[in-house]
């Protein structure tokens, strides 16, 4: 695995130039790879177990799997065998399929606190429609959400506030995460008119080191949401299956009220869910939430054979072996280079950083390195691990990184000469005066 072996990407700057004439801005939202390092391609073409390959044929260990959706491996044959199916049988039609049944049912059983599902398309979809459950349960208007927390690109919770009015966001009130008296007083000026808590399973923030959450924060989010009759909602979009099988808080034994998910949920084919408890049933009657897509039956079939395979193996477990062996390797390498970095996060869905790279600079540096090598790393969003991969796969792509670590103590070497020359010539110029 050598950088001379990593084809050049002819193609996919063709296909770059093309989309800036038809696309605004050539691309857009979080897959827009221009904000990337240069080494990591915008256009795909094809992906098998947990390799992706790029149009210009470049392949890669993938170490994002899609931004999440791919839990079980690219082009899981009993996924894909389901959606065919019923593909051929029907998908879009004018009335969901038998399935939709099925997967509510499924859901229901797996996941201790839901009692009924709804079905959308994206995690958007599922918060929004998590909130807006509870307001029509409650009758109330305020909703507390975490500083910085990103919840899906509508105009409540887009983290890019263009074209947002401040009327989509009036009754929002923020607190900070595992930091129970901000939430207590958040709690308070809402006071009666608080419909909701919105939180994640951890802190993903892009661009910080994540955290885990506190179990006594977790379970004073339930007393506050109970003591004040509103809804407690989990937003398990990106977390969903990779923590744990039935809910990443089932182990802190928190149950939310309203959760929503999407992502892994379907390995890859679109599809998001909310789950709610019977308290909140009456809520998800009152409101009038559709698409034309999120009935599509095809979906629903990839989600249930998604959830029933994650069902027979040992998902959390194989995720946590994998995750941990591509951490351990990290640090020992990072240690061996005299490079210092923080690996925040489960080790399932881990975050590295360099020590002072607030910029990013360093990490978008060794993303750059490790892909020219043939691993596929993003320098500032929390990576995904698959059940596809081995033992064997982390080891391959641990030599992209061990290279990549090189490259970045290059880096670091180079500055520190510009620094000790650059003093050195102040000294001597002090001396000449």
């Amino acid at each position: 695995m050598t950088e001379i072996d990593h084809r050049p990407r002819h193609l996919d700057a063709k296909l770059r130039a093309r989309a800036r004439e038809v696309i605004p801005g050539g691309m857009y939202g979080h897959q827009n790879a221009a904000r990337l390092p240069a080494a990591l391609p915008q256009f795909m073409a094809e992906g098998d177990g947990c390799r992706v390959r790029d149009v210009d044929g470049n392949d890669y260990i993938d170490f994002m799997c899609s931004y999440g959706p791919i839990i079980l491996g690219h082009r899981h044959p009993a996924v894909d065998a389901a959606a065919r199916e019923q593909q051929q049988r029907g998908d879009c039609q004018n009335g969901p399929g038998a399935v939709m049944v099925e997967l509510a049912e499924r859901l229901v059983d797996v996941v201790d606190h839901a009692d009924w599902a709804m079905f959308s398309k994206n995690g958007t979809d599922a918060t929004t429609t998590c909130v807006t459950v509870a307001r029509a349960a409650t009758e109330r208007r305020k909703v507390l959400v975490a500083e910085g927390a990103y919840h899906g690109a509508a105009p409540w919770c887009t983290p890019i506030i263009n074209g947002v009015v401040p009327e989509d966001r009036a009754h929002l009130l923020h607190y900070r995460f595992n930091d129970l008296d901000s939430v207590e007083k958040a709690a308070s000026v809402a006071g009666d008119d608080m419909a909701a808590i919105v939180v994640s399973p951890f802190r993903h923030d892009a661009r910080l080191d994540q955290e885990l959450v506190d179990p006594a924060f977790a379970r004073g989010l339930r007393s506050i949401c109970d003591g004040a009759g509103a809804a407690l909602i989990l937003d398990d979009v990106r977390c969903g299956f990779r923590m744990a099988y039935g809910g990443s808080w089932e182990p802190l034994c928190v149950s939310p009220d309203l959760s929503a998910w999407s992502k892994a949920i379907a390995n890859g084919y679109p599809l998001a869910a909310v789950l709610g408890n019977e308290r909140f049933r009456s809520g998800a009657e009152k409101i009038f939430v559709t698409g034309s897509f999120w009935f599509s039956a095809a979906a629903m079939a990839a989600g249930l054979a998604t959830v029933d395979t994650l069902g027979r193996e040992d998902t959390v477990a194989k995720l946590e072996r994998v995750g941990t062996r591509l951490r351990d390797g990290l640090a020992a390498q990072a240690d061996a280079h005299g490079v210092e970095i923080r690996q925040t996060g489960p080790v399932q869905m881990p975050l590295m950083t360099f020590r002072g790279d607030d910029a990013f600079t360093l990490a978008s540096e060794w993303a750059d390195a490790a892909a020219r090598r043939g691993a596929y790393f993003h320098p500032w969003h929390n990576w995904f691990l698959s059940v596809a991969h081995t033992d064997a796969d982390i080891d391959e792509a641990l030599v992209a990184t061990d290279e990549a670590f090189a490259a970045v103590r290059r880096v670091l070497d180079r500055q520190r000469t510009r620094v000790t020359a650059s003093v050195r010539r102040a000294g001597t110029s002090d001396v000449r005066r």
